[in-house]
This record gives structure tokens, sequence and C-alpha cells, in this order.
């Protein structure tokens, strides 16, 4: 059973003392441009967009084409674990399944906060790191806080490979400095517009204003034509 209180912590204090060891500008870039379709899928399971995004280029290198859960191609069964879903209608059908659907449930977690945004996107990729007390590569690879170490296959780790690929972590902080809205807060509640009222109709000859001489006098009128 993973310790979830010190995995948010060490990973928390590893952020704090991270710093890039390659150029993620690139990436980063591409992921911020594609906001809008991962705020789609925020819209429909509460993952914040950003997390998506990191995951979408860990899983799969930003490909449409590919699943978010696995990276196998969402219009056919996957073959990788999580196996057996799909096919899917699109990338985002095959998106909301994986966080909805398939561990560690993301679309459940509450906690966005430093620590425990680190943790969530940890845990997608498994406790096989954690569980043996070593950064995850899959946040940290291409930053200060990782050497060696990766599962080159599904339950085969080999503690002399280096993982090539960016670490979520890593994405996160050249994201956050082109998208400073990137926040370890949560998801930024949606702008409400107010519902509009009827502006009050100013007093007039036809519409006099209530208690006035005016009201008393259209009052009496209306009463002499009612008698007529």
């Amino acid at each position: 059973m993973t310790d979830l209180v010190a995995l948010k912590a060490a990973n928390a204090t590893r952020w704090e003392n991270a710093k890039l060891t390659r150029n993620f500008a690139g990436i980063a870039k591409a992921l911020v441009a594609s906001k809008v379709r991962y705020k789609a899928v925020e819209a429909m399971t509460g993952v914040p967009w950003w997390v998506i995004a990191v995951i979408h280029q860990r899983e799969s290198s930003q490909n449409w084409q590919r699943s978010l859960a696995q990276g196998d191609p969402w219009n056919r069964v996957s073959t990788h674990v999580p196996k057996g879903r799909g096919p899917f209608n699109s990338w985002e059908e095959a998106a909301v399944d994986a966080l909805v659907n398939c561990g560690p449930y993301l679309a459940r977690k509450k906690d966005w906060s430093l620590g425990g945004a680190l943790a969530n996107l940890e845990l997608y990729n498994g406790a096989g790191y954690v569980n043996r007390g070593k950064p995850s590569p899959y946040l940290w690879a291409g930053t200060n806080q990782y050497t060696t170490g990766k599962f080159v296959a599904d339950g085969v780790y080999d503690p002399t490979h280096i993982d090539q690929q960016p670490g979520c972590a890593g994405l996160l902080m050249a994201m956050m400095t082109i998208d400073p809205t990137i926040t370890f807060t949560g998801i930024t509640p949606p702008k409400t517009t107010p519902i509009p009222t009827e502006k009050p109709v100013a007093p007039s000859v036809t519409n006099p204003a209530k208690g006035s001489i005016g009201a008393f006098i259209a009052n009496i009128f209306a009463r002499l034509f009612r008698r007529k």
C-alpha cells in the first residue's frame, strides 16, 4: 500500500529543488496550444487540463490518434495495460474513459495541490518507483531529480536505463512559463454571467411613480372610466 501522504511530501520537496536539465520549451508550447481540447476533457472529468496535457505527451508524444490511457490507438481494443479498452469514436471519448474508468481514477481525485497533483500523476503510471524508493522518471526525467532506472516494459525494471522522454514535472515547469494560469490550486471555477434584470422604467405620465400625485390622479381617472 502506497503511503500517499509521504509521496505527496516527497514530490513537493523534489519540485522545490528541481531544475530542468533538458529544453522542454517546444513541447510545452505545443501542449499549451492545444489547451482548448484539453479543457473540453477537463469539463467532463474534473481533471485539470494541464494534467491531461502532460499525460498525453508522456503516453503518446501528443499523438491525437493514440489513447490517453496507454498510448494504444483509440479506434481499436487496447493491448497494453489497461487492456481491453475501446474502440472509441474520438480521442476525447478515449481520454474520458481513461480518467473515469481506469486506475488510478483521476476523475475521482479532489486534491490538485502541488503534492497532490504530482502524486496523482505518478500513480497514473503506477507505484513501481515509489515502492522502490526511487524518483519516478514519469515525473522527473529531464530534471536534476532523476538519474537512472526505468520500467522498460510492464513489470520489467531496468536500473541502468535512462528515460529519454520528458517527465511530467519538467513539462509543467516549462508550461508555466508560457501560461501563468496553470497553478496547483485546483480547477478555476468557470466564470458565470449574471442573469440580466429588467431595467426599471422611468416614471412618466403613463407610468407615474407609486405614491406620487401623478399616481393619485391616474387612479381617479381609472375609476371614472370604469364607471362608464
